[in-house]
């Protein structure tokens, strides 16, 4: 390769890495963790979804009975958008479709903004958003069920950042990931084109007892190789899902003329199908479980992920199930079923295991690769390795970029400005696991945690750890630090666990709630790899004590 290119390639990576690494890094490592945000939710909430699955029934006449009661349902349309864990769902109500039942909504004070309950959608003060749990019979608002499954899969794609009031087409939050995800996909493409004619010695070139520079410089080689197609794809299917809502706009604009629901409804997202309401009441009988149980028997081999009740109690009132195939069985595929109340009739149905459109293939190999769903959990664990490894290749980068550039003939400013950013990188990327520990373990102490709670243990914990280690000036103080924390904190995690709830791995065992055993080996084995890793770097300046 001619210095042209090699320069080219090299700057493009150094320069579109060293922007977007602190970010990328938050990016990985919730990521990373959100592969097992049901394992997550599981274990804070001290529910074994495992276990519930196998002895629960969803009763959805309950949930509607229960808000039939305090509320006149009458015209209304129901949505259950039922959760991966099966045991609960988001549940929304919309406002009666009888105009003669439509509250009058209050005019708002000036300056005062209608309240919201979490992700609850917009609307009149008649409409309901809350989330309810089957297993528990339990109704709540969104914070009130949130949890850190959530709050990392959320963090994942930064939307806690979309409080910023900056809106260029978009959430900020999202825009953001969206921006880094594809700048990512350039720092990806240069670093293999930059190692490219050495690729296959490089690979297997490690010297973990050589200088620091040529350890991290082997290991962000090596490493960045390994997980290469694992990045890419990530890269790719991140910039599809999370900058889809601002990559969209144009199309919304000059080709649907501003009409987004359509949009929406050619991409399959969302069903936008009127049913007209006929102002005369339904006369037949129904019950929302037992058309559940009959189309689950129909689909054998898929989950019903959602119920939308259209124009309740009314003459034209009806009925939409839509499910997805088991990735085992199929990976692509949409089934929608359209039940008709008054005659009891179906009225369209596809099947979610036959002839999937080409949009729903697109859209399920995105979803099916970033997720990593398709292959249970080996995959999953897989994916989780993967994805840390991903965060040292970051934590290397910078490394080798702090090193390079702390040279004498570098001007001093320069250097001052190299040490504070890297010092900055290492002290808000290295305190994440053990404040995520921390935060975890402080929840168990929490009665009843919300939102508002996971939020303030968390990122004022990370504050306060990361100015520390800023002040501190030191990147071996930080390393070691970091180190010592997150293998105290990792394994407290399991022991306060067995202390306070009686936890212990050999009870969750023998009573089948391997979720929550899951988590707590989870942090077990990152107690003890950050330890191993502590032992190494320690034996490793002994020895370069040694040889000079």
């Amino acid at each position: 390769m001619d210095n042209r290119k090699y320069n080219i390639y090299f700057h493009t990576h150094t320069i579109s890495g060293i922007i977007i690494c602190a970010l990328l890094y938050v990016i990985f490592f919730a990521g990373s963790f959100s592969f097992f945000k049901e394992e997550l939710s599981a274990w804070q909430k001290n529910t074994s979804y495992v276990k519930a699955r196998k002895t629960i029934s969803r009763d959805f006449d309950y949930v509607i009975d229960s808000l039939g009661k305090k509320n006149n349902l009458k015209g209304r349309d129901f949505d259950f958008f039922i959760q991966r864990n099966d045991i609960g769902a988001y549940v929304s109500v919309t406002a009666s479709n009888d105009s003669t039942l439509k509250k009058k909504i209050k005019p708002q004070a000036a300056g005062e903004t209608k309240k919201r309950r979490g992700r609850g959608r917009g609307g009149d003060d008649d409409s309901m958003y809350f989330s309810y749990n089957f297993s528990q019979q339990k109704a709540g608002d969104y914070q009130e069920a949130y949890d850190m499954g959530e709050f990392l899969y959320r963090l994942h794609f930064l939307a806690q950042l979309n409080a910023v009031p900056i809106r260029l087409g978009a959430p900020f939050g999202y825009l953001l990931a969206g921006i880094v995800s594809f700048i990512f996909v350039f720092a990806l493409i240069t670093g293999l084109m930059l190692h490219w004619e050495k690729i296959f010695s490089n690979f297997f070139t490690f010297r973990p007892w050589a200088k620091w520079k040529t350890l991290w410089t082997d290991l962000h080689t090596a490493i960045g190789l390994i997980g290469f197609p694992f990045q890419l794809v990530f890269a790719v299917t991140g910039v599809v899902l999370i900058a889809n809502t601002f990559l969209i706009a144009p199309y919304t604009k000059y080709l649907y003329k501003g009409d987004s629901a359509a949009l929406y409804h050619d991409l399959e997202y969302s069903d936008t199908t009127k049913y007209a309401y006929s102002y005369n009441p339904l006369k037949t009988t129904f019950g929302l479980n037992e058309l559940i149980v009959k189309t689950n028997k129909k689909w054998p081999n898929s989950r019903i992920s959602n119920v939308t009740i259209k124009n309740y109690g009314d003459e034209n009132m009806h009925v939409i199930l839509t499910a997805k195939p088991h990735a085992t069985e199929s990976f692509s595929g949409t089934g929608k079923m359209v039940y008709r109340v008054r005659d009891h009739k179906i009225i369209n149905e596809i099947s979610p295991e036959k002839g999937s459109t080409y949009i729903d293939e697109v859209k399920s190999l995105i979803y099916h690769l970033h997720f990593g769903d398709f292959g249970g959990k080996p995959l999953r664990v897989i994916f989780f390795v993967l994805g840390i490894m991903g965060c040292l290749v970051i934590i290397s980068g910078i490394l080798i970029w702090l090193v390079a550039r702390d040279k004498k003939n570098v001007p001093h400013h320069k250097r001052v400005f190299n040490f504070w950013t890297a010092n900055i990188f290492l002290a808000s990327c290295l305190s994440m696991l053990p404040i995520t520990a921390l935060t975890m373990i402080g929840l168990l102490f929490i009665e009843k945690p919300n939102q508002a709670d996971i939020y303030h243990i968390y990122f004022y914990s990370w504050l306060v750890l990361s100015i520390y280690f800023i002040a501190r000036k030191n990147l071996t103080i930080t390393n070691h630090q970091t180190l010592v924390l997150s293998g105290i904190l990792c394994f407290l995690l399991p022991l306060t666990d067995g202390l306070k709830r009686n936890n212990w791995f050999w009870n969750t065992f023998s009573d089948g709630r391997f979720d929550i055993l899951f988590i707590d080996i989870l942090f077990l084995t990152l107690s003890i790899l950050s330890f191993v890793i502590l032992i190494k770097m320690k034996q490793h300046n002994n020895l370069k004590k040694s040889l000079l």
